[in-house]
Protein backbone atom coordinates (compact mmCIF):
# COMPACT_ATOMS: atom_id res chain seq x y z
CA UNK A 1 0.00 0.00 0.00
CA UNK A 2 1.33 3.20 -0.97
CA UNK A 3 1.75 5.36 2.57
CA UNK A 4 0.36 8.64 1.68
CA UNK A 5 2.15 11.61 3.67
CA UNK A 6 1.18 15.38 3.41
CA UNK A 7 4.91 16.88 4.00
CA UNK A 8 3.22 19.52 6.30
CA UNK A 9 1.58 17.06 8.53
CA UNK A 10 3.96 14.69 8.18
CA UNK A 11 1.09 11.85 8.83
CA UNK A 12 0.11 8.85 6.93
CA UNK A 13 -3.17 9.88 5.13
CA UNK A 14 -1.94 13.75 4.57
CA UNK A 15 -4.58 16.44 5.83
CA UNK A 16 -7.07 13.58 6.38
CA UNK A 17 -4.94 11.34 8.38
CA UNK A 18 -3.38 14.99 10.51
CA UNK A 19 -7.54 15.21 11.37
CA UNK A 20 -7.92 11.98 12.45
CA UNK A 21 -5.14 11.68 14.73
CA UNK A 22 -6.31 14.69 16.44
CA UNK A 23 -9.76 13.50 16.29
CA UNK A 24 -8.51 10.14 17.92
CA UNK A 25 -6.54 12.34 20.63
CA UNK A 26 -9.22 14.57 21.81
CA UNK A 27 -11.48 11.24 22.06
CA UNK A 28 -9.39 9.74 24.55
CA UNK A 29 -10.85 12.30 27.05
CA UNK A 30 -13.56 9.80 27.61
CA UNK A 31 -11.26 7.10 28.96
CA UNK A 32 -11.25 9.17 32.83
CA UNK A 33 -14.56 9.06 32.99
CA UNK A 34 -15.53 5.23 31.46
CA UNK A 35 -12.70 4.15 34.56
CA UNK A 36 -13.65 6.40 36.98
CA UNK A 37 -17.43 6.58 37.07
CA UNK A 38 -18.52 3.24 35.49
CA UNK A 39 -14.96 1.26 36.20
CA UNK A 40 -16.56 -1.14 39.02
CA UNK A 41 -19.60 -1.38 37.77
CA UNK A 42 -18.08 -2.52 33.90
CA UNK A 43 -15.46 -4.58 36.18
CA UNK A 44 -18.15 -6.18 37.91
CA UNK A 45 -19.59 -7.59 34.77
CA UNK A 46 -16.77 -8.97 33.87
CA UNK A 47 -15.68 -9.99 36.37
CA UNK A 48 -11.94 -8.12 36.88
CA UNK A 49 -11.23 -5.42 39.15
CA UNK A 50 -10.87 -2.24 36.96
CA UNK A 51 -6.92 -2.09 37.90
CA UNK A 52 -6.81 -5.52 36.34
CA UNK A 53 -8.49 -4.11 33.42
CA UNK A 54 -5.90 -1.72 32.93
CA UNK A 55 -2.91 -3.94 33.49
CA UNK A 56 -4.49 -6.25 30.71
CA UNK A 57 -5.03 -2.98 28.30
CA UNK A 58 -1.15 -2.00 29.08
CA UNK A 59 -0.09 -5.08 28.47
CA UNK A 60 -1.98 -5.39 24.72
CA UNK A 61 -0.35 -2.32 23.87
CA UNK A 62 3.58 -3.24 24.87
CA UNK A 63 2.77 -6.29 22.50
CA UNK A 64 0.71 -4.85 19.74
CA UNK A 65 3.62 -1.67 19.27
CA UNK A 66 6.37 -4.64 20.03
CA UNK A 67 5.18 -6.84 17.03
CA UNK A 68 4.51 -3.39 15.00
CA UNK A 69 7.95 -2.28 15.18
CA UNK A 70 9.00 -5.49 14.32
CA UNK A 71 6.72 -5.39 11.30
CA UNK A 72 7.60 -1.72 10.66
CA UNK A 73 4.05 -1.00 9.84
CA UNK A 74 2.34 2.51 10.18
CA UNK A 75 -1.10 3.00 10.40
CA UNK A 76 -3.64 5.85 9.20
CA UNK A 77 -3.04 8.93 10.99
CA UNK A 78 0.59 8.23 12.57
CA UNK A 79 3.48 10.08 11.88
CA UNK A 80 6.16 7.68 9.27
CA UNK A 81 9.04 8.37 12.00
CA UNK A 82 7.05 6.08 13.72
CA UNK A 83 7.70 3.29 11.81
CA UNK A 84 11.18 2.85 13.69
CA UNK A 85 10.54 3.87 17.46
CA UNK A 86 7.92 3.45 19.57
CA UNK A 87 4.18 5.58 18.87
CA UNK A 88 2.81 8.03 20.12
CA UNK A 89 -0.52 5.64 21.29
CA UNK A 90 1.89 3.65 22.65
CA UNK A 91 3.40 5.81 25.15
CA UNK A 92 0.03 7.58 25.76
CA UNK A 93 -1.33 4.22 26.54
CA UNK A 94 1.78 3.12 29.24
CA UNK A 95 1.48 6.78 30.44
CA UNK A 96 -2.04 6.76 31.25
CA UNK A 97 -2.20 3.41 32.20
CA UNK A 98 0.06 4.29 34.81
CA UNK A 99 -2.23 7.84 35.52
CA UNK A 100 -4.85 5.17 36.74
CA UNK A 101 -2.79 2.64 38.80
CA UNK A 102 -1.44 5.42 40.58
CA UNK A 103 -4.40 7.58 41.48
CA UNK A 104 -7.59 5.34 42.04
CA UNK A 105 -9.76 9.40 42.73
CA UNK A 106 -10.70 10.72 39.91
CA UNK A 107 -9.72 14.48 41.74
CA UNK A 108 -5.98 13.88 39.75
CA UNK A 109 -6.61 11.37 36.93
CA UNK A 110 -9.75 13.89 35.62
CA UNK A 111 -7.34 16.47 34.91
CA UNK A 112 -3.81 14.96 33.98
CA UNK A 113 -5.43 12.87 31.49
CA UNK A 114 -7.45 15.86 30.30
CA UNK A 115 -5.09 18.08 30.20
CA UNK A 116 -3.34 15.61 27.52
CA UNK A 117 -6.03 15.00 25.48
CA UNK A 118 -7.07 19.07 25.10
CA UNK A 119 -3.78 20.33 25.25
CA UNK A 120 -1.60 18.76 23.68
CA UNK A 121 -3.40 19.08 20.51
CA UNK A 122 -4.31 22.99 21.45
CA UNK A 123 -0.08 23.58 21.19
CA UNK A 124 0.49 21.57 18.22
CA UNK A 125 -1.94 23.14 15.96
CA UNK A 126 -1.14 26.52 17.90
CA UNK A 127 2.46 26.08 16.42
CA UNK A 128 1.48 24.91 12.75
CA UNK A 129 -0.19 28.44 13.20
CA UNK A 130 3.05 29.61 13.21
CA UNK A 131 1.63 31.46 17.07
CA UNK A 132 4.88 32.86 18.64
CA UNK A 133 5.76 30.53 21.20
CA UNK A 134 5.52 32.87 24.34
CA UNK A 135 1.99 32.97 23.34
CA UNK A 136 1.62 28.91 22.95
CA UNK A 137 2.36 28.40 26.74
CA UNK A 138 0.60 31.57 27.76
CA UNK A 139 -2.56 30.05 25.77
CA UNK A 140 -1.42 26.52 27.09
CA UNK A 141 -1.28 27.63 30.88
CA UNK A 142 -4.67 28.92 30.87
CA UNK A 143 -6.50 26.43 28.92
CA UNK A 144 -4.87 23.73 31.46
CA UNK A 145 -5.53 25.67 34.38
CA UNK A 146 -9.71 26.02 33.68
CA UNK A 147 -9.55 22.15 33.09
CA UNK A 148 -7.71 21.97 36.30
CA UNK A 149 -10.37 25.24 38.21
CA UNK A 150 -13.26 22.87 36.99
CA UNK A 151 -12.02 19.50 37.94
CA UNK A 152 -11.25 21.81 41.17
CA UNK A 153 -15.57 22.44 41.12
CA UNK A 154 -16.36 18.69 39.81
CA UNK A 155 -13.99 16.67 41.46
CA UNK A 156 -12.58 18.14 44.93
CA UNK A 157 -8.77 18.85 42.93
CA UNK A 158 -6.98 20.85 45.66
CA UNK A 159 -6.45 24.20 44.97
CA UNK A 160 -2.79 24.12 45.62
CA UNK A 161 -2.42 21.59 42.16
CA UNK A 162 -5.42 24.05 40.48
CA UNK A 163 -2.95 26.97 40.99
CA UNK A 164 0.77 24.73 40.49
CA UNK A 165 0.44 22.27 37.83
CA UNK A 166 -0.82 23.93 34.33
CA UNK A 167 2.76 25.05 34.13
CA UNK A 168 4.28 22.13 35.13
CA UNK A 169 2.06 20.17 32.41
CA UNK A 170 2.68 22.59 29.61
CA UNK A 171 6.30 22.72 30.23
CA UNK A 172 6.72 19.11 29.90
CA UNK A 173 5.53 19.00 26.79
CA UNK A 174 8.04 21.23 25.68
CA UNK A 175 11.27 18.98 25.56
CA UNK A 176 11.74 17.32 22.03
CA UNK A 177 13.42 13.77 22.95
CA UNK A 178 13.76 11.21 20.49
CA UNK A 179 13.29 8.44 22.90
CA UNK A 180 10.31 9.36 24.74
CA UNK A 181 6.79 11.09 23.44
CA UNK A 182 5.67 14.12 24.36
CA UNK A 183 2.15 11.95 25.41
CA UNK A 184 4.17 10.03 28.11
CA UNK A 185 5.86 13.30 29.36
CA UNK A 186 2.78 15.28 29.86
CA UNK A 187 1.15 12.78 32.18
CA UNK A 188 3.97 11.53 34.14
CA UNK A 189 6.47 14.71 34.86
CA UNK A 190 2.99 16.18 36.38
CA UNK A 191 1.98 12.92 37.88
CA UNK A 192 5.30 12.98 39.50
CA UNK A 193 4.67 16.23 40.70
CA UNK A 194 1.24 15.31 42.16
CA UNK A 195 3.03 12.65 44.34
CA UNK A 196 5.28 15.21 45.74
CA UNK A 197 2.33 18.13 46.23
CA UNK A 198 0.68 15.56 47.59
CA UNK A 199 2.43 16.26 50.93
CA UNK A 200 0.99 19.22 51.62
CA UNK A 201 -2.68 19.44 50.60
Amino acid sequence: MTEVINQEYNSIGGLKGHIGRRFFHISLAIIPWLYYAKGEAIGDKIGITPNQFVSIVLLLAIVGEYWRLRSGVVFFGQRSYESTQISALCWGAIAMATIFLIFEEGAYGYPLIWSLTFVDPLLGELRKSQVGESKVLTIGIIATFLIWLLCYHWYATPLLMVMVLPVIVVLSEKPRLNWIDDNAMMLLIPGLAVLMLENWV
